[in-house]
């Protein structure tokens, strides 16, 4: 901490400075934001140790903030299309400079470029994802290949961001760095695809928007339905195979993100697809804290069978 002068009493104090006190509250102000808009990710963030769980929300606050700008924000504080592309334009430019300079005027851009450049995280993830938003400026309909790198762009790379912050934290496990990155990728692809399949009635309705090929809400069936489900826990359990590569407590942050939407996949699965033409899938909360339950017990249950003198049964995997 450095030393300075007390106005009050002229004695040597010792405190945070100016950037320090500023990068705080921005911090603080990218936790509000995760906080207000995914009580699932926030959730899965207090699993985190602190310094990840800052990182995390740092994050995911640009990525909302961003998210918003394209997804009728801007629209309805009457922007036109134009007008919200040179917003987008000027927040890339924005961020690109701060991951330079390691300072913004806007907050929650100033906090993720202090996780960014604390972690290793660049414009080779950020210029695929405002890519991928402004895709959703002029691009309502897509084909196999502009899915496959729209997804990339909004939910993979965000993937690879996490995993850059998990990485980096204490106690990471060293190695592996293909398949972490490829399971990294395929947890960002599952949860985007949900995504699409819970929004499917504000996303045709409001937004005009249709993301999977050859699918339109006239055309859309189960049996579209069930192959886009299936779809999805092929990603999730892919994904699953990549927690070996995080620290102990990312282990149990993403076991959690990965329980609730393997959850809100099984209930897309049980619904039918005018109900998802209908109204927005949600896991109830309840079935929310037997998740967290069922998550933390079984973390808890491999930490104690780790300890020395205490095995786990014979057979047990």
């Amino acid at each position: 901490m450095p030393t300075k002068l007390s106005a009050e009493t002229g004695l040597q104090t010792t405190g945070p400075t100016p950037l320090e006190r500023y990068s705080a509250t921005a911090s603080n102000s990218a936790r509000v934001v995760i906080n207000n808009y995914s009580t699932s990710f926030s959730l899965a963030c207090r699993m985190l140790d602190p310094q990840s769980r800052t990182h995390i929300a740092n994050v995911y606050a640009l990525v909302r903030l961003v998210d918003e700008v394209v997804d009728g924000v801007a629209c309805e504080a009457g922007l036109s299309t134009e007008a919200t592309g040179q917003v987008l334009d000027s927040l890339e430019a924005e961020t690109e400079t701060a991951l330079q300079a390691g300072y913004s005027t806007n907050m929650v851009v100033h906090a993720f470029a202090s996780t960014a450049r604390c972690c290793g995280i660049d414009a080779t993830l950020t210029r695929p994802f405002f890519a991928s938003m402004r895709n959703d400026l002029s691009v309502s309909t897509h084909d196999g290949s502009s899915l496959e790198k729209y997804i990339y762009g909004s939910a993979e790379v965000v993937g690879l961001m996490c995993l850059r912050v998990f990485r980096s934290a204490p106690h990471a496990p060293t190695g592996g760095e293909d398949q972490a990155a490829e399971a990294a990728r395929r947890l960002g692809a599952a949860f985007q695809k949900v995504n699409f399949l819970r929004d499917l009635a504000s996303d045709t309705s409001e937004l005009g928007r249709c993301y999977f090929p050859g699918l339109s809400p006239e055309t859309f069936t189960n049996g579209h339905k069930d192959l886009l489900v299936k779809e999805i826990k092929a990603d999730l359990d892919a994904a699953a195979q990549g927690l070996v590569f995080l620290p102990p407590r990312a282990q149990l942050a993403v076991s959690l993100a990965h329980g609730l939407f393997s959850e809100l996949n099984q209930q897309l699965g049980q619904a039918s697809a005018a109900e998802l033409l209908a109204r927005r899938v949600s896991v109830a909360p309840w079935r929310k804290a037997a998740i967290v339950l069922r998550v933390v017990g079984a973390h808890l249950a491999k930490k104690l069978c780790r300890r020395p003198g205490i095995h786990e049964p014979e057979g047990h995997k």
